[in-house]
């Protein structure tokens, strides 16, 4: 692409969903990344700019850069930060890149998000709607910052509608490639269940993500969207799909040992993180799929697979 022609600017572009969305936008639209990691063997036509967004450096791409889209990917989960350090980054970062869209003339604004934010509960019914709370942060504190970026761009909408904003909240994101919560969980070869418990789980494989963002980029789609995957599989299934054997734990002993074990730092998860393995949390996508043909393309046992693949 020709670089004065306007651009799709990507914060979080260096982390492994962002390189998946760089390259099914490359060649066909001027990318701009940002963010504080390095990009190794980026292209040598991808514009990709260390600064963190909430400096000033970072606003001038935005006032000089020709952006007419933002991609706003860049929420940290680093566990080398603290929890301040974490909840300034992304809330603030979030509303400095709001606040950039909004000076600057920039038309077309994707927010991810999750459908984490609605949180899994024993009261759920199946399959929440768009309109369903935000209840994450009320059991699981560690997800607070992502519901807040959730809610920052609801306000956007209603704010700014001269920006067309779209927020995607997708399933579980799993890939050969991504490292989150879901996905730790999913390798390990004894994972906890809890005795008496075999919640329905979601998944969506990394790439069909990012074709939900690509088509949010679409003039005329705005709104709040759930995005779902190929369907929905019993957490034992999808167990058993990756051959683990899982490890049955009485749930009234799991909560307290796991916190122990979080504590003393022998474990990577946080005891809110039972939650998901014990409660109710699907989403209903349908929205998505009926006003503007939302289909994901990897299948259900490729998407559970995709985790064996490293």
């Amino acid at each position: 692409m020709a670089s004065n022609s306007p651009a799709v600017a990507i914060t979080g572009i260096s982390g492994n969903l962002g390189r998946s969305l760089a390259k099914q936008l490359h060649g066909k639209e001027r990318v701009v990344g940002i963010d504080r990691r390095p990009f190794p063997g980026r292209p040598k036509d991808l514009d990709v700019h260390h600064v963190d967004i909430r400096k000033r450096k970072a606003e001038d791409l935005f006032r000089k850069g020709r952006i007419h889209a933002l991609i706003h990917m860049g929420i940290s989960h680093d566990p080398r930060m603290s929890a301040e350090e974490l909840h300034h980054f992304n809330v603030l970062g979030t509303a400095k890149a709001l606040e950039y869209c909004a000076r600057h003339g920039v038309r077309k604004l994707v927010v991810l998000s999750s459908a984490n934010v609605y949180g899994p509960h024993p009261d759920n019914t199946n399959f929440l709607t768009e309109d369903a709370p935000l209840m994450a942060a009320a059991r699981f504190g560690e997800i607070r910052d992502l519901v807040e970026v959730d809610i920052l761009a609801q306000s956007f909408i209603w704010k700014h509608p001269e920006v067309e904003t779209v927020i995607v909240r997708p399933v579980h994101i799993v890939g050969p490639t991504i490292r989150n919560a879901a996905t730790r969980y999913l390798r390990l070869k004894h994972p906890w269940v809890l005795m008496g418990f075999d919640p329905m789980v979601q998944l969506i494989h990394m790439e069909d993500v990012c074709r939900a963002m690509v088509l949010a980029l679409t003039p005329g789609v705005r709104g709040v969207y759930n995005v779902v995957g190929p369907g929905e599989v019993p957490l034992s299934a999808a167990l058993s799909e990756l051959g683990r054997s899982p490890l049955p734990v009485p749930h009234i002993l799991a909560r307290s040992f796991l916190r122990r074990l979080f504590q003393l730092r022998l474990s990577d998860f946080p005891p809110g993180e039972l939650d998901y393995i014990q409660f109710l949390c699907t989403i209903d996508g349908s929205r998505f799929a009926k006003e503007h043909g939302w289909k994901p393309e990897y299948g259900l046992r490729e998407t559970i697979r995709s985790l064996a693949a490293e």
